[in-house]
């Protein structure tokens, strides 16, 4: 079986990283944006707008990036808009609670997923990536609100784990569809492609190890939220 390493490039595989994270940026949003009108209070409604303009400052740091590796930045994104599409279209929240959750486990969830792929980047690259994933503190925001609506109503804590589950479960469909459709981004995923400046590892089993590592993580955050996973 020919490696991937020999059929796809480090530079194909950086760019389709930043395209999907500029994409993800981009279409996160156009989600908060439109969230915030779930929102019933002012305050509610103020902190998610917040955190939808932190999205699109993320966006713009992407781009250029890309701009920068010399790669048109429309382009890079453009094989990502069928999955991220789709992952958004089937996890439509129906209530300000769903949002929430969703902004808190989907956004966290992606974010792992960068960071595990982050490590194979160069310097620069890797530092972008990075700057995108830093906390801005609004997970807290939602913890509390979440965890407060529990307490009012322990009810509900049933329909958002079931949530909580759909999310994590799309993402890693979408996740797997866009590990097939673009084998360069899976080589660096694996660790088979890698910046001369970045750690390697050669043992594909690393994707399964990453796929648990996300899959705990997902655990933590459902429970710091209050709900079972």
């Amino acid at each position: 079986m020919t490696s991937p390493a020999t059929t796809v490039s480090y530079e194909t595989a950086v760019t389709d990283l930043l395209g999907l994270v500029a994409y993800g940026e981009l279409t996160a949003f156009e989600r908060l944006a439109a969230d915030s009108a779930l929102a019933p209070t002012l305050a509610g409604k103020a902190q998610v707008a917040s955190m939808a303009a932190a999205e699109f400052d993320h966006f713009r740091k992407v781009h250029t990036r890309l701009a920068e590796l010399g790669a048109e930045p429309t382009a890079a994104m453009e094989p990502f808009v069928e999955a991220v599409d789709a992952f958004h279209e089937h996890t439509r929240p129906a209530d300000w609670l769903e949002s929430l959750v969703k902004a808190y486990i989907g956004d966290t969830l992606t974010a792992d997923f960068y960071r595990e792929a982050a490590r194979f980047l160069d310097a620069d690259s890797r530092r972008v990536v990075e700057d995108v994933l830093e906390d801005m503190g609004h997970g807290v925001f939602v913890v509390e609100h979440v965890r407060a609506a529990i307490e009012a109503d322990p009810k509900v804590a049933g329909r958002l784990a079931l949530w909580g589950r759909r999310i994590m479960g799309e993402a890693l469909t979408q996740a797997q569809q866009i590990a097939t459709r673009r084998p360069a981004l899976a080589a660096l995923l694996a660790g088979v492609l890698a910046a001369p400046d970045a750690e390697t590892a050669d043992d594909l089993a690393r994707v399964g190890q990453m796929l648990t590592r996300l899959t705990e993580g997902h655990g933590a955050r459902m429970a710091t939220l209050g709900l079972s996973a």
